[in-house]
């Protein structure tokens, strides 16, 4: 097939892109996403079979600072490339990477957030309300709804991956899991972290990518749908913490709370995978120890 992807150099397409070259014909947009006219001329020229939109900022964190850049990017850009996309004539799937993010607040968050103590875990799925509460969730979730109106209205086939929190990064240390790792072999005695009571649920990048190739092989089985993916195992972020200090026998000294006030933090945020293994039989099956460790060696050997 060919592929029309965005964002091919980021977290996802570095891993993403050498498994499609295998087999597919790969063309990377060259336009600025927000140049309407631009983009609408590629995808007119190419007619690809599929479409893969990576192309985002993705730092939760620092959309509570640039709100205007966020919205431009991730939902003006993403307008831009679906209203291209419906003058694609034999298009099969256009893969959005959504977020869990757009749950945002929940009843739960709340009760977390007062008793840090979770008794029983709850799982968000597809047919769970979203009330986004960052701007960087805002932008998604308004994403997800014009895709389902270009659906509805164009007839435009699509797959939006509600995307539970990705590690296994090699170069960029701005996330969770990569941070407390390269913190804690850069540093014996002291590590600087944000909130230590939220709980989230992590995917490793090996999963992530069976999950995009999964998606892309089968558009007819997940064509008009928006998909969680799991795993259903959340985990508080100290507990986080500790699990990695114990595998790196790291034995200095967490300060929590040392990041800037987020407004909208969210509290809990779990999903399963119960729909797109339904649909296709895929799940994930990195364990969080092993995904751990993987993600380690990267950053010891560098």
């Amino acid at each position: 097939m060919k592929i029309f992807m965005t964002g091919g150099d980021g977290f996802v397409g570095s891993h993403l892109v050498p498994l499609l070259e295998k087999e597919h014909e790969i063309y990377h947009l060259k336009s600025d996403l927000r140049n309407h006219k631009d983009v609408q001329l590629e995808l007119v020229a190419e007619q690809p079979d599929i479409i893969i939109h990576l192309a985002a900022r993705t730092e939760v964190e620092q959309s509570f600072y640039e709100q205007i850049t966020f919205s431009e990017i991730n939902y003006v850009g993403t307008v831009n490339l679906i209203e291209g996309a419906a003058r694609v004539r034999k298009l099969k799937n256009f893969i959005f990477p959504s977020t869990m993010e757009v749950y945002g607040w929940q009843p739960i968050s709340d009760e977390v957030k007062k008793n840090t103590v979770l008794k029983k875990f709850i799982c968000f799925d597809e047919h769970t309300q979203p009330n986004p509460n960052a701007p960087y969730a805002v932008a998604k979730y308004a994403c997800e709804k014009y895709l389902e109106y270009a659906h509805r209205c164009y007839n435009l086939p699509f797959t939006s991956i509600r995307q539970t929190n990705a590690y296994g990064r090699r170069d960029n240390q701005f996330f969770v899991t990569e941070q407390m790792i390269s913190q804690m072999l850069n540093n014996p005695n002291e590590a600087n972290f944000g909130y230590a009571e939220p709980y989230r649920n992590f995917i490793h990048v090996d999963d992530l990518m069976s999950a995009y190739l999964t998606i892309i092989n089968n558009p007819d089985k997940v064509q008009g749908r928006i998909l969680t993916i799991g795993p259903d195992d959340p985990i508080k972020i100290r507990d986080y913490a500790d699990k990695i200090a114990a595998k790196l026998n790291w034995r200095g000294k967490i300060n929590w709370n040392t990041k800037l006030f987020r407004p909208g933090e969210i509290f809990y945020l779990n999903s399963n995978h119960k729909l797109i293994t339904s649909l296709t039989d895929w799940k994930p099956i990195v364990s969080l120890d092993e995904g751990l460790d993987r993600t380690i060696d990267v950053w010891k050997r560098k």
